[in-house]
């Protein structure tokens, strides 16, 4: 096919962009692919910012249905309005595909450098936290006693109601099971210790760390982006005994308590269902609770309590100091803190419950 020559007007501006437009438009069909137009520019002696793009689009669709466009007779003016206003084409880099090996080393090294990272801060914590048992000039006065009301007065609300709930439906749900047998004596004994050596700490603890240990990130992670950590570290004062030790005294002093007032609450709540359903007066129903309670299970809570605080702060602590970006990287962290907090809540929960029944007879 012989090329097809097309000459245009003395001005290619933007008011005659649509006549040109119409002009190339029946070439664009599929019988011109592979043909070759040629633009002539003998006549053209304006030329504006908006006709230069308008010709470079229409080369670059022309190219792409396979139909070559070139360009003759270009006055130099016209050349370089034309080079000027060309369309940068950005070109991105491309990624080399990794193989499976590349990816669990980059996975394994990831994980090291997390783990080498918390290691430092926890050890840190636990320097700053034994160093302020006997200097507690380090920290500021009253702080302990206002995270304490911060993170446990303000949840007794929420702790009570929860309990409350708790033991209300595990007495309901067992009771129709032993009043078939005539056992609505040992709705207490269930009751007493599922409530003091798992179900207390465990959901004391949830609700600790989706309450105050969300507080925790979330308040470490704004001052990170707000450069007040940094403005701590110029001013000669280390944000560990500041602002961590303080907390971390508070939740290992408040939640065994919370942990305490959730199991007499969670009887009470089985109580109530023995009360009312199982028509055992409050009298035998709390001397069997207090009969078949020993020191075994109440330690088991007060160490889980204890173990679940510690873990609360590290894993706040932790997710704070890792914030990225602004608003929305605080609470980015903040959601994963809670999420992890839970997770290694049971996690806990399911290793100090196997060390501590490990081995006890079945009767």
């Amino acid at each position: 096919m012989e090329p097809i020559l097309i000459t245009l007007p003395q001005s290619v501006t933007h008011d005659q962009i649509k006549r040109i437009q119409k002009e190339l438009s029946p070439y664009k069909g599929k019988k011109f692919e592979g043909a070759t137009i040629v633009i002539d520019f003998r006549n053209v002696k304006s030329l504006d910012s908006a006709g230069a793009l308008f010709l470079h689009r229409v080369k670059d669709a022309f190219k792409k249905k396979k139909i070559q466009l070139q360009w003759i007779n270009t006055a130099p003016e016209i050349e370089k309005t034309l080079n000027l206003f060309s369309p940068v084409k950005s070109s991105e880099p491309s990624v080399p595909s990794k193989n499976i090996f590349e990816t669990i080393g980059e996975w394994g090294y990831e994980g090291l450098m997390h783990f080498v990272q918390s290691l430092f801060l926890f050890s840190n914590i636990g320097f700053w936290a034994l160093v302020g048992l006997v200097k507690p000039s380090m920290r500021r006065k009253g702080e302990v006693s206002n995270q304490g009301v911060l993170i446990g007065v303000n949840a007794l609300p929420i702790v009570a109601l929860i309990a409350f709930l708790i033991g209300f439906i595990l007495a309901l749900q067992s009771a129709a099971q032993l009043r078939q047998f005539g056992a609505n004596i040992y709705v207490a004994d269930l009751i007493a210790i599922a409530m003091v050596s798992e179900m207390g700490p465990l959901i004391t603890a949830i609700l600790v760390a989706g309450r105050s240990g969300s507080a925790i990130t979330a308040e470490i992670a704004t001052m990170k982006v707000s450069e007040e950590i940094d403005a701590l570290t110029v001013m000669g004062v280390d944000p560990i005994p500041y602002l961590i030790v303080p907390k971390l005294y508070a939740l290992i002093i408040t939640l065994p308590l919370l942990t305490v007032f959730a199991n007499v609450i969670g009887i009470f709540g089985g109580a109530v269902i023995g009360v009312t359903y199982l028509d055992i007066s409050f009298y035998p129903f709390f001397k069997e609770v207090f009969s078949v309670l020993r020191y075994k299970e109440i330690v088991t809570g007060m160490v889980k309590s204890l173990s679940f605080s510690v873990i609360i702060l590290l894993t706040a602590t932790y997710f704070g100091f890792r914030v990225k970006g602004g608003a929305e990287g605080v609470g980015r962290v903040t959601t994963a803190s809670v999420v992890a907090s839970i997770f290694f809540v049971i996690v806990a929960d399911s290793i100090l419950g196997l060390i501590f029944y490990f081995g006890e007879p079945a009767f």
